[in-house]
């Protein structure tokens, strides 16, 4: 549904319920709240960018809810960013609320229940894009849901307009988009969190926490190595093989699932890239650590269901959908 605004001849109730059923459809299940409104009306535009899902809404003041009972029917494993635009946000999710004023941003987790309360008409960018994209430490993940994110510092004042932009152009970013750019807005928005994070742990002064971050980047850089295993991620930070399994541990990795579930989501966004629609999926593989092309289509159907084939056409399928084929 790249573009949807309430009808123009019904009643405010009627508008509403067909907002209801069209955000319902829209994301993840949802379910949308009424608030006492005089009139209700509410449009929503979206684009696809790969694996990213770039929506604008503008509507009049309710609530959103995505409950236990929406996850257990479709556990989808995604994160959602929301930029306010316009009015304001009361984001609720793990005990935490987050307000969100015109310029703020924040993350939510669809694995978790959240609600969304708009008290006044608004306007607001959502970008919605598998977690795994991130390249967020879960640990981190959960320091940052629902905490208001302003962008008037740090990189806030470089990743605001890009963002911005990507709301005042969403009707044309079907056609414009591309997966590099999708892969620029996920990269953006994961700079910025995880400066955020590196402040919070900075100020706790938490050594543990700062040896595992540099730990975890050190793995990012080398994930088309085959050979990096956890030996030589130990040695190069001077601790044992013990210790470094203690210090992922307790940010709930382990050293191999770490780096397959990375390099998996690398081989995703290639095959998703059409200017690499040519490229072999074994040579995918083998770029990032997967020389094995068994070995390969059996980790990715198990972490995506499919293997590397059919996510390829599915992007491909997702591609010409999106632009009207």
């Amino acid at each position: 549904m790249p573009s949807m605004t309430t009808p123009s001849d019904d009643t405010s109730a009627g508008r509403f319920e067909f907002w209801r059923e069209a955000v319902g459809h829209s994301f993840v299940p949802l379910e949308a709240l009424p608030r006492e409104v005089p009139d209700f009306r509410a449009s929503l535009h979206t684009a696809q960018l790969g694996a990213v899902q770039v929506s604008v809404v503008a509507a009049d003041p309710h609530g959103v809810a995505h409950t236990r009972k929406h996850i257990a029917s479709d556990p989808a494993d995604f994160v959602k960013v929301s930029l306010q635009l316009a009015g304001r946000c009361m984001l609720t999710q793990a005990d935490r609320q987050a307000l969100l004023e015109p310029g703020e941003l924040a993350i939510y987790d669809t694995r978790h229940p959240y609600t969304l309360d708009f008290d006044q008409p608004y306007r607001t960018l959502v970008l919605m894009f598998p977690r795994v994209l991130l390249r967020l430490p879960d640990r981190d993940l959960t320091r940052m849901i629902a905490t208001t994110v302003s962008c008037g510092d740090g990189l806030g004042p470089v990743v605001h307009p890009f963002l911005y932009g990507l709301a005042g152009q969403v009707r044309q970013l079907d056609a414009l988009g591309t997966q590099r750019l999708a892969d620029s807005v996920v990269d953006l928005v994961g700079a910025m969190l995880s400066e955020r994070c590196a402040v919070h742990v900075t100020k706790q002064d938490d050594g543990r926490e700062l040896l595992a971050r540099r730990i975890l980047t050190y793995m990012e850089q080398r994930l088309s190595d085959p050979g990096l295993g956890p030996d030589r991620i130990a040695a190069a930070h001077h601790i044992s093989r013990r210790f470094l399994y203690k210090l992922l541990a307790e940010r709930g990795y382990t050293v191999s699932g770490w780096l397959r579930e990375r390099r998996l989501a690398e081989c995703l966004r290639d095959l998703a890239d059409p200017a690499l629609a040519h490229t072999p999926v074994a040579t995918v593989g083998s770029r990032w650590g997967f020389p094995d092309p068994a070995h390969f289509s059996h980790a990715f159907r198990s972490a995506y269901g499919m293997s590397p084939s059919e996510a390829r056409s599915q992007a491909r399928g997702a591609g010409r959908t999106a632009l009207g084929a």
